[in-house]
């Protein structure tokens, strides 16, 4: 499935950050700055059915929630699911992680067992392992970054705290809480979305960067819970 838009924005302030941003890619798409551009005369339209109640509060309803913990069973942040119009605004809030970019995911099964053999490659064991791969939605021949569970790398801070905010039309309510269940993970490294140049690599992506974009092992976990 392609998706419509994802849009990632710090939670924070995110209200007022999407106005912003909303108004920059206008600019952007007018096509022209003076008083004959679309965008002096007015005639641009909104490019997201969102709105900023929508973005802030996920108003439409939170219908489930993963709480994350590290290798250890500590606590590592919450991640929050709400329905909105046209798909699932996912929130996520982390703590007590290592600075810099992390890849983000839902991987394909309800399970963050800290020392658990991987189900893909038998004898193979490690951390959350058991999670699976990730979430693959409706195309099983699917590489990364098409995953229904793929999602924008999380910034962290070097406070150790990272937050995003971000809307996808690949999840929803029944693939996350499906009968196996689903989990978020966060990744030592970054995620690089399967974006390798020609110039770095002539054939293209490897097979371990189409599995998951070369985030190396997981740092943090959390089982996708229904609510209400």
């Amino acid at each position: 499935m392609t998706p419509r838009t994802t849009t990632a924005i710090p939670r924070v302030r995110r209200a007022s950050t999407f106005v912003a941003l909303s108004a920059a890619a206008l600019l952007a798409a007018s096509c022209g700055t003076g008083e004959d551009s679309p965008a002096a005369q007015g005639e641009v339209t909104p490019q997201s059915d969102l709105t900023t109640e929508e973005l802030e509060t996920g108003e439409s309803g939170q219908f489930a929630v993963a709480e994350l913990v590290d290798p250890e069973g500590q606590p590592r942040g919450t991640v929050e699911f709400a329905e909105v119009e046209g798909g699932t605004l996912v929130t996520a809030s982390a703590s007590d992680l290592p600075p810099g970019f992390h890849g983000l995911h839902i991987h394909a099964t309800g399970l963050c067992e800290p020392d658990s053999e991987n189900p893909s490659e038998p004898g193979e064991r490690g951390a959350f392992l058991s999670a699976g791969g990730h979430l693959k939605g409706d195309d099983d021949e699917a590489v990364h970054p098409e995953h229904a569970g793929d999602l924008p790398p999380i910034y962290v801070a070097a406070d150790g705290t990272g937050e995003i905010v971000t809307f996808t039309d690949r999840l929803d309510r029944d693939r996350l809480l499906d009968d196996d269940g689903s989990a978020v993970m966060i990744h030592e490294d970054s995620d690089n979305l399967a974006n390798i140049p020609e110039r770095y690599a002539p054939d293209g992506p490897d097979e371990d960067t189409h599995m998951a974009g070369d985030g190396g092992g997981r740092i943090a976990c959390g089982v996708v819970t229904g609510q209400g």
